[in-house]
This record gives C-alpha cells, sequence and structure tokens, in this order.
C-alpha cells in the first residue's frame, strides 16, 4: 500500500486547511485511516481516525475543529481543519491499518499556523 498526502502549507491563525490521503490497494481491505501529527520536540499523536465501522475518534485538542472524512468507496480520506491555532503546527501524517495487520505511513505534510 502507498499513501499520496496532499493539502497543508503556511495558513493565518483562524484559517483553514483540507489535508486529503489517498491509498493504493483494495479498499476493502483497509480497517482503518488516520491523521497524526508531530511537533517538534514532542512525540508523534493521533489527531483523527476513522474505522470501517463508521466509528470517528478525535484528539481533544482538535474536537470541534476538525473533521475527518472518507469518500465512499474510496481509499481517500480528508481532513478538514478548521479555526486553526499556532499550536497546531505540525507535519501530519496519513496512516492506514490494512487487514488489520498492516500499517502504513505517508511521508507527512507540513501545516505551519502563523500570522
Amino acid at each position: 500500500v502507498q499513501l499520496a498526502e496532499s493539502g497543508g502549507g503556511l495558513v493565518q491563525p483562524g484559517g483553514s486547511v483540507r489535508l486529503s490521503c489517498t491509498a493504493s490497494g483494495n479498499q476493502w481491505l483497509i480497517n482503518a485511516m488516520s491523521w497524526y501529527r508531530q511537533a517538534p520536540g514532542k512525540e508523534r499523536e493521533l489527531v483523527a481516525e476513522i474505522l470501517n465501522a463508521g466509528v470517528i475518534k478525535y484528539h481533544d485538542d482538535v474536537k470541534g475543529r476538525f473533521t475527518i472524512s472518507r469518500q465512499l468507496g474510496t481509499n481517500t480520506v480528508h481532513l478538514q481543519a478548521n479555526a486553526l491555532k499556532p499550536e497546531d503546527t505540525a507535519v501530519y501524517y496519513c496512516h492506514v491499518i490494512e487487514n488489520g495487520l498492516y500499517e502504513y505511513w505517508g511521508q507527512g505534510t507540513q501545516v505551519t499556523v502563523s500570522s
């Protein structure tokens, strides 16, 4: 499975950004699609995930501001990030679990929130 990420960039505080990630391979074997982020000097953390059963989870810091969605019938997941804060600045990584056994990471996309 290969992951292709897009989106990110420089955005002002209060602004929005939309990240997208498309995974190759059989969509029926992908159990979960997620976004993680890693800020300088910090550990990588889960931002949001969406499971095949429709379960969605968010990090407490992004609840009400970020929305994760998966295009029906595809291996594409989006992260709509609104009301961005400087502390949201990080490299955002797409993460996929296939067949409950294998996990894959995207190469990451930088999101910088600054005026």
